[in-house]
C-alpha cells in the first residue's frame, strides 16, 4: 500500500534524522543487554532481531549479552526445584547450576541466534566458556538482614566477572558476525559460574571500548519523583539522585553498571524500555529517544 503525502513527509524525516548518527556510529561498538519483554513478548522479539540485523548492515557492530531469569524458574519449577533467592539473587547449588546452564547456553541462546539469522544475519551464540571468554570469581554476599551485614552467604555458582577476552568478539565482529553471550563465565577452580547479565555486558562494553552500552528493562528508565523521564545525567547527578532517594532498588544496580562502563570509557550508556518496539533503533538514531541516557 502506497504511503500517503504526510506519512511520506514523516517517513523522510525520520530518516534524515538517523543520518547523522548512522554516520557517527559507523565502524563502533554497540553492546546490548537483551531482557525484559523484549526477550519473552513475540512482536517484540522480531523486531529486536530485525533491529540488531539493520545494525550489522549499516555499519555499527552489535554484540548481544543476554539474560534469561523467567526462563530458568519455569524449568525449575517444571523439574520441580526448589528456588531460593538472598537479597535478589538465586542460590546456586550444581543441581540448579546445570539447569542455569541448559536454558541460557542452550535454550534462550540459540533461539535468539536463530531469530536473528531467520533475519539475515550471521549470529553466533557463545557462553563465557567458549575460547575462555569470561572469567569469573565466587561471588559473596553480606546477609543485609544480619546485625551490621556481617554474615556472609554462600550463593554457590553465582560468579562475578574477573577478567573478560576481547579476542573472541572483535574476531567475530571482523567477519560480520554477531556475537550473542549467555552471561556464565568459568572459574580458575574449573566450576562454572551464573553472573548477572547486566554486568556481564557491562564489563564486555568496557574491554571492546564501545560506543554505547545499552540495557535493555522493563521501564522508561530513570524517573524523577514525578514519573517524568531523566535523560542526559552524569555521574554527579546520578550520585545526587541516589542521595535523595529518587533512583532505588531495582534500578540501582543498572544505575551503577552504567556508570562504572561509562567510567572506563564507554561513551555513554543508557537504559532502555524494552517494552517499545524498536527501542534500539529509537535510542540510537532519534533524538529523543526512548530511555535514559548516562554520559561521563
Amino acid at each position: 500500500m502506497a504511503l500517503d503525502k504526510n506519512q511520506a513527509a514523516q517517513f523522510a524525516e525520520v530518516l534524515g534524522e538517523a543520518l547523522p548518527y548512522i554516520q557517527k556510529f559507523a565502524g563502533k561498538t554497540v553492546v546490548v543487554k537483551y531482557g525484559g519483554n523484549a526477550m519473552t513478548e513475540e512482536a517484540l522479539k522480531q523486531g529486536f532481531a530485525r533491529d540488531v540485523v539493520l545494525l550489522k548492515q549499516i555499519g555499527i557492530n552489535p554484540v548481544v549479552v543476554h539474560g534469561g531469569g523467567p526462563q530458568i524458574g519455569n524449568l525449575l519449577k517444571r523439574v520441580g526445584k526448589e528456588t531460593e533467592f538472598v537479597n535478589g539473587m538465586r542460590v546456586t547449588d550444581s543441581e540448579t547450576m546445570d539447569i542455569v546452564e541448559m536454558v541460557l547456553g542452550g535454550q534462550v541462546n540459540k533461539e535468539i541466534v536463530n531469530l536473528i539469522n531467520q533475519h539475515g544475519g550471521r549470529a553466533v551464540g557463545l557462553t563465557g566458556k567458549d575460547g575462555d571468554l569470561i572469567r569469573a570469581r565466587k561471588l559473596s554476599r553480606p546477609d543485609e538482614e544480619a546485625s551490621h551485614g556481617s554474615e556472609i552467604i554462600d550463593l554457590g555458582h553465582v560468579g562475578e566477572v574477573e577478567s573478560v577476552d576481547a579476542s573472541v568478539v572483535e574476531m567475530l565482529d571482523k567477519s560480520d558476525f554477531i556475537p550473542v553471550i549467555a552471561p556464565i563465565g568459568v572459574g580458575a577452580d574449573g566450576l562454572s559460574y551464573n553472573i548477572n547479565a547486566d554486568l556481564v555486558a557491562g564489563k564486555v562494553a568496557e574491554v571492546l571500548q564501545a560506543e554505547k552500552l545499552l540495557l535493555l528493562t522493563n521501564t522508561a528508565g530513570v524517573l524523577d519523583k514525578e514519573e517524568k523521564l531523566l535523560t542526559g545525567l552524569k555521574a554527579a547527578d546520578v550520585e545526587a539522585l541516589i542521595a535523595d532517594g529518587t533512583i532505588y532498588g531495582g534500578m540501582l544496580p543498572k544505575i551503577h553498571c552504567a556508570l562504572d562502563a561509562v567510567k572506563a570509557g564507554v561513551r555513554t550508556a543508557h537504559i532502555v524500555d524494552g517494552r517499545v518496539p524498536h527501542a534500539v533503533m529509537l535510542e540510537l538514531f532519534t533524538d529523543a529517544g526512548v530511555g535514559t541516557l548516562i554520559k561521563g
